[in-house]
């Protein structure tokens, strides 16, 4: 019999798999496929201060082996996600939830930390600088070391959680900002969130997306997420979880491999609603069929 549990800041996880923020909403509609119960955890859909509307449409474009998006963080807002949506999400899932929060402000990050904090089903926050689909926030500060660092220090003050950065990788170097983030306190880390992508309707001669450009998501960005992973990995001692295009148990196995100590799926779940769980289901027989008793043994064990 495999062991597929991991630790996680402290959070004991029956399986690594995680939806990625911004591709399982607040769980409801996966809820009424099955028993979402089974993740490990769940990321919830990121949340500002202020309600957002988003991006103008049209905000999707399909690509060959993935998606561009440029929905540009919609959401409700703080106090309903915290009155409504975590009481509502508290109703279908038992576990400790991962808080997805972004800002437009050093002021806006240390708010929504804050208020996360607070909330009993909150495992882990999970502060988003990398968002390549808003101005002036978002991915503004987790472009350089100094700024990601700077928000970090800013939250840490006003939590007792565990503070997981999710970093772009827009930058040139990822793992300068990684140690930043470690320097500056973080619990964890959480990469990658989309590269930055385009496409051209050659009819009408003008961008698919009103926004002109947005996150490049799906299989295609893998090779990229799992490199990251693992330069990341060799060169800070925290955790981390690793996202990027995958979609498959082979995917989490080989993502473990390179450092990460769990696993989001995000654009896959826009394209099966049960690739979470699949993918959770499948797992235990990769895993036999690999030799692999325990999941944890396998972390970073690739050098």
């Amino acid at each position: 019999m495999v062991n597929t549990n991991v630790s996680l800041s402290g959070l004991r996880l029956d399986n690594p798999v995680i939806p990625a923020s911004g591709t399982f909403g607040y769980g409801k509609e996966y809820a009424k496929l099955y028993d979402i119960n089974i993740l490990g955890s769940l990321s919830f859909k990121g949340t500002t201060r202020d309600p957002r509307f988003g991006n103008p449409q049209p905000r999707i474009a399909e690509c060959s082996q993935g998606m561009i998006n440029s929905v540009g963080l919609q959401n409700p807002g703080l106090a309903s996600v915290i009155d409504k949506e975590l009481p509502e999400l508290a109703k279908i899932y038992e576990k400790p939830v991962i808080a997805n929060v972004s800002g437009f402000s050093l002021e806006e990050y240390v708010e929504c930390a804050k208020a996360m904090d607070d909330q009993r089903q909150v495992g882990i926050i999970e502060i988003n600088v990398s968002c390549p689909n808003v101005n002036h926030g978002g991915m503004a500060f987790g472009v350089l070391p100094e700024s990601a660092g700077e928000i970090t220090r800013a939250v840490k003050k006003v939590t007792k959680k565990p503070i997981y950065i999710k970093l772009s990788p827009n930058v040139t170097d990822i793992v300068s900002i990684a140690k930043a983030c470690e320097d500056a306190g973080a619990d964890g880390l959480s990469l990658i969130n989309t590269l930055l992508g385009m496409r051209i309707d050659i009819k009408k001669r003008q961008p698919v997306i009103a926004n002109k450009m947005g996150g490049f998501s799906g299989p295609a960005i893998f090779p990229v997420a799992l490199r990251m992973v693992y330069q990341v990995a060799n060169a800070v001692k925290i955790p981390i979880i690793g996202m990027g295009g995958v979609s498959s148990a082979e995917d989490v196995i080989e993502m473990m491999m390179a450092g990460a100590t769990a696993v989001q799926v995000g654009a896959a779940n826009l394209v099966n609603p049960y690739a979470c769980k699949e993918i959770i289901e499948t797992l235990p027989r990769v895993m036999e069929a690999l030799g692999i008793e325990n999941l944890e043994d396998i972390i970073g064990c690739v050098k």
